[in-house]
């Protein structure tokens, strides 16, 4: 893992030790047999994220009820591939398992996945479970293997804040600014809605491109902000809670249908699980890394008023109208009702 030192008082050391309490799993000792099947799963972001930990918690649980049997090659970070080719990998069958962000889904033509991108739609992580644990979130699965992809499930890592080297607080203070987006027309809209030029980059590029000037800001988690050393690179941290970040786990239609039904019975669950605790643990993560980013004293932290949190969403109001005029009405509309339900 080739994470960058913190300054300031919390050590990348002191960071991994309180996360492995969290994830580790008692009474689990490393297989000793040769796996028959290996599958490798492949993510972007650190291994202390809401992410990074449920992969490592999906192998371990894989490999201790296989027996060994069944290995798994988590490869985080982009190690092997990144943003904008780990979705390709996949489909030409290079790794087994990805966990992309739910933006990805609309560049491989599935833009109803771009309902997670609309900002300022979800008061909580249980108004986005209503939809990704219920009959929408389900739908939209469905209509993975039309691109030869199976949905296996969602988790989160929460609500994204805006950073850059002065506050954002009112939709003037984002005027002219470079900001860096993920591949998601939801998102640059967003930006150019709020006066900002959207550059999309890897998220692998991101930290590189905030300190060389290539781009003036982004939006992350605050445990993606934390652990890929975005303070050291802006001076500014705006707590907007704007926008979700949440991801799918997807396999390759044809490895999956190759599976014996058992495996994929013992996969499955093992995965279901591990997401599971990574929706526990994904509001925990991004306290502790705002904790820690505190005590870096390296960025000022500023929270938004109700009066300048309405601003923001008022200037990006636009951005849902447009996403409606090209998914269609009935979609928005499903959404609306089972953000209702109580």
């Amino acid at each position: 893992m080739n994470i960058p030192a913190r300054s300031g008082s919390v050590s990348r050391r002191t960071w991994l030790a309180a996360l492995a309490g969290s994830a580790a799993l008692p009474g689990v000792s490393g297989a000793t047999t040769r796996p028959d099947i290996t599958l490798r799963f492949s993510h972007v972001v650190a291994e202390e994220t809401p992410k990074g930990l449920a992969a490592n918690r999906f192998k371990v649980l894989v490999e201790q009820r296989s027996g060994g049997r069944i290995g798994v090659q988590v490869f985080p970070n982009g190690q092997l591939y990144g943003d904008h080719d780990e979705m390709q990998a996949l489909e030409l069958g290079a790794v087994d398992l990805v966990a992309p962000s739910l933006s990805k889904f609309g560049r491989i033509g599935l833009p109803e996945f771009e309902l997670f991108d609309l900002p300022f739609l979800f008061d909580d992580l249980n108004a986005v479970r209503r939809i990704t644990q219920g009959p929408l979130g389900q739908k939209l699965l469905q209509a993975l293997p039309r691109q030869g992809l199976v949905g296996l499930g969602y988790f989160d890592n929460g609500f994204k804040q805006m950073s850059a080297n002065r506050p954002l607080l009112e939709p003037g203070d984002f005027v002219g600014l470079r900001m860096r987006v993920q591949a998601s027309r939801v998102i640059a809209a967003q930006m150019r809605a709020l006066g900002a030029q959207p550059v999309t980059l890897a998220f692998s590029e991101t930290r590189l491109a905030l300190a060389a000037g290539v781009v003036d800001g982004t939006e992350n988690p605050v445990s993606n902000f934390w652990t890929q050393a975005m303070h050291e690179a802006q001076t500014d941290l705006s707590l907007t809670n704007h926008g979700y970040l949440g991801y799918a786990v997807v396999t390759n239609e044809r490895f999956w249908q190759h599976l014996q039904p058992a495996d994929r019975t013992l996969i499955n669950q093992a995965l279901q699980e591990s997401l599971a605790f990574a929706n526990q643990i994904a509001d925990t993560q991004n306290d502790q890394a705002l904790q820690a980013l505190r005590q870096a004293g390296t960025t000022r932290i500023h929270s938004l008023n109700s009066g300048q949190r309405e601003r923001l969403r008022q200037a990006v109001q636009p951005v849902q109208q447009q996403l409606a005029r090209r998914i269609g009405p009935r979609w928005m509309k499903d959404l609306q009702q089972a953000l209702r339900q109580a």
